[in-house]
């Protein structure tokens, strides 16, 4: 059983009080569960909650299940939320359907419940791991930049210093600036005339 600051976030969206009932039984000890009973409620749950997975029915009255996902996909926000359609449509249309809008899982009602706690569990753990590929790759990214911006300086920092090099052999070469063996030179022409 997980801990509650530990629990993942499920947000179940379903019409039927029964399978509402039946899944948040099942998974209450394992999960935070929060449901909606319609397409417009699912979607502010969504926006509002950010849970870490959506189990969503299809056929709901005013906004069906594909409707929910096509606008939590299209929201920034939402669109990396992964979605299980949990749905009594069987035919494979439905299925594939499913899938072009975007979501990760399609399950079956009646409920298989060791089913639906496998590919929740599954679906959580993917999640979990393209979080974590996305934060190193932010953290790749900001230490990219830092480093790009390093390399800029020390551009910068090694033309002052081949500057001011040059600048130095120029003040030689005209004299301007004696070298240590022209003021040897200029010593020993002294000690002569004495």
């Amino acid at each position: 059983m997980a801990t509650e600051a530990k629990k993942n976030k499920i947000l179940f969206v379903d019409d039927d009080p029964t399978n509402i009932r039946i899944l948040l039984e099942v998974l209450k000890n394992d999960y935070k569960i929060i449901f909606a009973r319609n397409g417009p409620e699912a979607i502010k749950l969504a926006n509002d909650s950010l849970p870490d997975l959506i189990l969503l029915d299809i056929m709901m009255p005013d906004m069906d299940g594909y409707e929910v996902c096509r606008q939590l996909k299209a929201n920034d926000k939402t669109s990396d939320i992964p979605v299980i359609f949990a749905t009594a449509l069987t035919e494979e249309e439905d299925e594939e359907k499913g899938f072009n809008l975007g979501a990760v899982d399609y399950i079956t009602k009646p409920f298989s419940l060791p089913i639906v706690k496998v590919r929740i569990k599954t679906q959580l753990e993917l999640k979990k791991r393209r979080d974590q590929l996305k934060h190193q790759a932010e953290e790749l990214i900001a230490t990219n930049k830092r480093l790009q911006e390093e390399i800029i300086e020390r551009k910068k920092v090694e033309k002052m210093i081949r500057d001011h090099i040059s600048f130095l052999h120029d003040l030689i070469k005209t004299n301007s600036f004696p070298s240590a063996v022209r003021a040897a030179e200029m010593d020993h022409f002294k000690e002569e005339e004495f």
